[in-house]
């Protein structure tokens, strides 16, 4: 019960600290740009045209809404992950219960590496997919309320009223916007990222030798890093389909059209060479072809 606590206090704080990234991230997603590119210096030192990073963008917020204002969806976002950590452990303690309710379970043969990480790869999938699926709502919630800012609307000022507006406008369904290319992101990134961990341990690292065994600790986090690069895509899309025609301005046109569905979300960002868009928030590149309206606050 300790350690459950711990780790909601753990994540509750990562949460509030990383607040404004995901702020900055989310708007940068949906296509608004405050600010008009100015002229910089890349890092081989050209010239060139950059759209403002992140602290620039942090700022441009706190000018308008205060310093408070970096902390719009806090509460559901809170919400989300500390449920979703009780469900995440709950679901993995109740495979460790059932292995050890097995009759000869303590006379079991030592199983493969192999088959020990699909093991642990398939249950740490099952359990992050229930985490996500009960948490999706409040994500949905954090989301319309950090786009909020784009039409400087107050529709979804708080947690409780949030959820009855959207079952009053959306229904039941509304909840669960942008759920799948979420979920098959969070997936594929899991199994990328422990498969791809295990076959550099196990064929790219000698064993024996005390540098190789702190490399090794090392490689999941560099292939969970590779993972989520690879995976952004559907982060993006979930996160458009969440805001997507939810009444807000940042989530109708001219930043984003009327989807019928996440794959037409996904060929439309594909064609407009958009699959990428916030996956930087530093260095960050004026788009090609593309020219800034200011009116607008974006690139089209």
């Amino acid at each position: 019960m300790a350690d459950a606590a711990s780790q909601v206090l753990l994540g509750s704080g990562l949460t509030v600290l990383s607040q404004p990234l995901m702020y900055v991230k989310v708007l940068v997603q949906v296509g608004y740009e405050p600010l008009p590119p100015t002229l910089g210096r890349n890092v081989f030192g050209r010239q060139v045209y950059q759209l403002p990073g992140l602290f620039a963008y942090a700022k441009h917020i706190v000018k308008v809404d205060g310093r408070a204002g970096l902390f719009k969806g806090l509460t559901p976002r809170l919400c989300s992950s500390a449920i979703g950590t009780v469900v995440h452990g709950k679901v993995l303690q109740r495979y460790q219960e059932a292995e050890q309710a097995e009759p000869g379970a303590s006379k079991k043969e030592p199983v493969s590496s192999l088959e020990q990480v699909l093991k642990e790869t398939s249950r740490e999938m099952v359990a992050r997919s229930a985490a996500t699926l009960i948490t999706h709502p409040f994500h949905v919630i954090t989301l319309r309320c950090m786009v909020q800012f784009i039409g400087r609307e107050t529709k979804y000022s708080g947690t409780l009223s949030a959820f009855a507006t959207i079952y009053r406008e959306e229904g039941v369904l509304g909840f669960f916007a942008g759920l799948i290319p979420r979920l098959l992101g969070d997936i594929l990134s899991l199994w990328l990222c422990n498969m791809l961990a295990y076959l550099i341990n196990t064929y790219a690292l000698e064993n024996g030798v005390s540098t190789m065994a702190e490399m090794k600790s090392y490689s999941q986090a560099v292939t969970g890093f590779f993972a989520s690069m690879l995976t952004y895509p559907f982060v993006l899309v979930s996160n458009l389909m969440a805001v997507n025609n939810c009444g807000l301005a940042g989530g109708l046109l001219p930043y984003a059209p009327t989807y019928s569905s996440w794959l037409d979300c996904w060929s439309q960002l594909h064609r407009e060479g958009n699959m990428s868009r916030g996956n930087s928030l530093f260095f960050r590149k004026v788009p090609a072809g593309k020219r800034y309206v200011w009116e607008e606050r974006r690139f089209r």
